[in-house]
């Protein structure tokens, strides 16, 4: 069940010209949410847009107005950074293919309005990743601090190698060689990415994914790992993505085509269904239904539309649901069922639990 801030989040974000009839107490209920799920500067323009936010109450506005702030810096220091990569990279790869919110903003999608987001994402491709990280070590980026374990963990199973912080500048860098986990259920082909991939106006030496591949991407993101932190924003870019992308008459056709060269239609399938159950994403119906997409049974449908409702929504910050908690660790689990044999899956998981018991522990003192 939608607890009603949420209701009250999504239909704004749907229909963002309510923002207008606001009172005090409704922002009072909607900016904790709102900023706990990476949408509030979205929430702000959408208030500048409907009647500017000197109509919005003083106290509301405040914070509105730091989100607007935040994301701006934000945008600048990402634009820094590019800069930064593209000197770094110049001669080493043919070109630095950008993912999610650092490709929306270089694009100028409209997914990059007011998004909040804390790393920068590149693809390049496999045979290239020595050379790559050879080049970025030299140029102050580091591996974070990480376990072994874990470390392993990334270079065997993962779409990427471990996350990279700059020494200096303290800016998170994710190197993608494909844009889904090496699953023992998926099989995509990464060179088609590069294929398809489309240069950047304006930024020699940069492209993004083509737009169906830009949309497959986001959407195996969302519904397939297991992050739902900001499951709201990342719904949003979705339903952005295909609004944008959608007034191309051939877009969906392609789209479909794509997931299935691509072998990721099932999150796909997830994502036209909740984007236009909750944000009203304009799919044409026989899209979101296709047989191309192989959807569930009825029994695994409901199933999986109570699990992503309770983790995909926004609740208070300091909020507590066992329902939530519940849904997120089933998520969890799929997430890892999808990418590894039960055989490696139960040890892993065992190990990550006695690991974060540890830690925990050892965070109180008790060790």
């Amino acid at each position: 069940m939608m607890n009603r801030a949420a209701g009250r989040l999504i239909s704004l974000i749907r229909e963002p010209e309510r923002i207008s009839g606001l009172s005090l107490g409704d922002w009072d209920e909607l900016i904790p949410p709102a900023r706990r799920a990476g949408v509030l500067a979205r929430l702000a323009l959408a208030a500048d847009r409907a009647g500017g936010l000197d109509a919005v109450p003083e106290q509301p506005r405040q914070h509105l107005r730091s989100a607007l702030i935040a994301a701006e810096k934000q945008r600048r220091d990402i634009e820094f950074e590019l800069d930064r990569l593209a000197e770094t990279l110049k001669g080493t790869i043919g070109r630095i293919v950008l993912l999610k919110g650092a490709a929306y903003l270089a694009a100028g999608l409209p997914a990059a309005e007011g998004r909040i987001f804390g790393d920068i994402d590149i693809l390049v491709p496999k045979e290239t990743l020595p050379r790559v990280e050879a080049v970025l070590d030299i140029s102050g980026w580091r591996f974070g601090e990480m376990a072994e374990y874990d470390r392993s963990y990334y270079r065997r199973w993962m779409h990427q190698i471990p996350p990279l912080v700059h020494g200096t500048r303290g800016s998170l860098l994710d190197v993608h060689h494909t844009i889904v986990a090496r699953t023992r259920r998926l099989q995509l082909d990464a060179a088609e990415l590069f294929r398809a991939a489309v240069d950047i106006p304006g930024r020699p030496g940069f492209a993004v994914l083509a737009p169906a591949d830009m949309v497959l991407h986001s959407a195996a993101h969302l519904l397939n790992e297991a992050e739902f932190d900001r499951g709201l924003r990342d719904l949003d870019d979705l339903h952005r993505l295909l609004c944008h992308f959608g007034r191309d008459p051939g877009f969906f056709p392609s789209l479909l085509e794509r997931a299935a060269k691509l072998d990721l239609r099932r999150p796909l399938y997830y994502a036209l269904r909740y984007t236009t159950r909750y944000l009203g994403t304009p799919v044409p119906p026989e899209i979101c239904n296709a047989a191309e997409l192989a959807p569930p049974n009825r029994v695994l449908r409901a199933v999986m539309d109570a699990l992503f409702e309770q983790a995909l929504l926004p609740r208070y910050p300091s909020g507590h649901s066992t329902l939530r908690e519940l849904a997120g660790l089933f998520l969890y689990m799929r997430a890892h069922y999808l990418l590894m044999p039960m055989h490696i899956l139960v040890p892993h998981l065992l190990r990550k639990a006695y690991m974060r018991r540890a830690e925990q522990q050892q965070q109180a003192g008790v060790v």
